[in-house]
């Protein structure tokens, strides 16, 4: 959504293009407002209205005056990106990922609330704190280096240990992300950064279960919890980092043409 929105409103991505996206996500995409007021100001359904597709919200974004999109990936511990206690960043804290267009004062939390089904809520979200800008190149040193380190105290735990079908275990659970296409002219480091974060996650998901008939005290899964963390920060700063450098790639071409 961040990409392609970004790609659409500077005129790099046709609608269509936005909306056969999406569909890598779910099939169906649905969207409303979280207040009546905001419904009325961009023309969506309100939260006790039938919602819309898609399609409405792209309107609704350039009505806004929306610009470029940004990818938020909370956290319990870390809210950066949400801009306090409101219903916009409850939601997205509870849900892990959201979207924020500052210039439209508006942000975007994706719930999967059927099969197949995705909706998303826009919220009023007003002026929030500018977010920190990671260098692409200091988020994937940054994820090489808590892979690294992950590994040492996993080892020194003596929690690393083999486990029967740990290959095809992690394959499922890449091959079960969305692989989405992407606009024309995205960079494709960031697409190879986006790739190992994906893969670096799906180790980190298996690596946080019991090998089953496992056991394991409870000091030792504080210890693999505590080793792991640092990793799952690198991998959603990784991501952040991916994101934003295409949606201003995507920008700055817009720009110069």
């Amino acid at each position: 959504m961040v990409v392609w929105t970004s790609a659409w409103l500077h005129g790099a991505a046709a609608s269509d293009d936005v909306l056969d996206a999406l569909q890598s996500w779910a099939e169906s995409q649905e969207v409303q407002a979280a207040d009546a007021d905001l419904a009325a100001r961009l023309d969506l359904p309100g939260p006790q209205e039938t919602p819309a597709g898609p399609a409405l919200l792209l309107a609704a974004l350039r009505k806004a005056g929306a610009g470029n999109s940004e990818l938020v990936l909370p956290v319990p511990g870390d809210a950066r990106g949400l801009g306090g206690s409101s219903p916009f960043a409850k939601l997205a804290m509870r849900v892990g990922e959201a979207v924020v267009l500052p210039q439209a004062g508006i942000g975007l939390v994706p719930q999967r609330i059927a099969e197949g089904v995705l909706r998303w809520t826009a919220f009023e979200i007003g002026d929030l704190p500018p977010t920190e800008h990671l260098p692409i190149g200091e988020a994937e040193h940054g994820m090489a280096s808590a892979m690294r380190e992950a590994a040492s105290a996993l080892i020194d735990l003596g929690v690393a240990k083999h486990r029967p079908g740990v290959r095809e275990e992690i394959g499922k659970t890449v091959a079960s992300r969305p692989a989405p296409p992407w606009p024309e002219g995205v960079p494709q480091r960031t697409l190879r950064i986006l790739q190992r974060a994906t893969e670096v996650e799906a180790i980190l998901w298996v690596a946080t279960e019991d090998a089953p008939g496992a056991a394991m005290s409870a000091s030792a899964i504080r210890g693999r919890t505590e080793a792991l963390r640092p990793l799952f920060d690198a991998v959603r700063a990784a991501r952040r980092a991916s994101v934003a450098e295409m949606v201003r790639i995507l920008a700055d071409r817009a720009e110069k043409s």
